[in-house]
């Protein structure tokens, strides 16, 4: 099976969703030139995450209520008691955290920090901070880009040590490489995503990808 019928499998198995919603994708246009200052990119990398939360949290179960509106009683639907939190893995995962707050506000938020050894491209932990309760939440885990995978397995495996009651990884980017490598280790994680890219270069970054996200979100390059 070639790599794009490999995709097409995760796609109609509901591994990989990949986000192509006209919004998305003019953003990410915007995102990925080199000429996007910090601020404009800050901005569009949380406005991403927002609509791929939207995608994300489609299944969240309802439940019936009723609500008094000035002209009558409205039968209408809540979510069901489904507590949420939100893990960044560190630093990039940061700028997508005030666009997912801004759709589910309530959520916890954690986080995990990873760094990614220059010289074998492997990630090395630093932090581990998440919710006292995570075992009674469903979680999103947060990174941009998902480019080797070594930080997001890393990251998942960790959160997985606490039980949550689900996991999903959420980026805006993705290599093929590293969409493989994630869903060998955790073919039980949703992985969404706006964009698959080409590949990995030499030095791990994707192709044609948009450059290194953490020092584009703040400014450091």
């Amino acid at each position: 099976m070639n790599t794009e019928d490999q995709f097409k499998d995760l796609i109609a198995k509901h591994q990989l969703v990949v986000m192509h919603h006209p919004l998305i994708q003019h953003k990410l246009t915007y995102l990925r030139d080199k000429n996007t200052g910090s601020k404009d990119f800050r901005q569009l990398v949380s406005e991403i995450a927002m609509l791929l939360c939207y995608e994300a949290t489609r299944d969240l179960p309802l439940e019936e209520t009723t609500v008094e509106t000035p002209v009558g009683v409205a039968k209408a639907k809540v979510i069901a008691g489904r507590k949420l939190a939100f893990i960044p893995i560190l630093r990039a995962g940061l700028g997508m955290v005030d666009g997912v707050l801004s759709l589910v506000p309530a959520a916890k938020v954690g986080h995990i920090g990873l760094y990614r050894d220059p010289k074998t491209l492997k990630p090395v932990e630093y932090y581990s901070k998440l919710p006292n309760d995570i075992d009674q939440r469903d979680v999103i885990v947060l990174d941009p880009m998902l480019a080797t995978g070594g930080s997001s397995i890393d990251s998942v495996s960790i959160i997985k040590k606490s039980h949550p009651k689900s996991i999903k990884f959420m980026c805006i980017i993705a290599a093929p490489e590293g969409i493989k490598a994630f869903i060998s280790v955790h073919p039980d994680v949703q992985l969404y995503c706006a964009a698959v890219d080409d590949h990995l270069n030499k030095n791990g970054y994707i192709v044609p990808g948009l450059g290194d996200a953490g020092d584009r979100i703040f400014g450091t390059l």
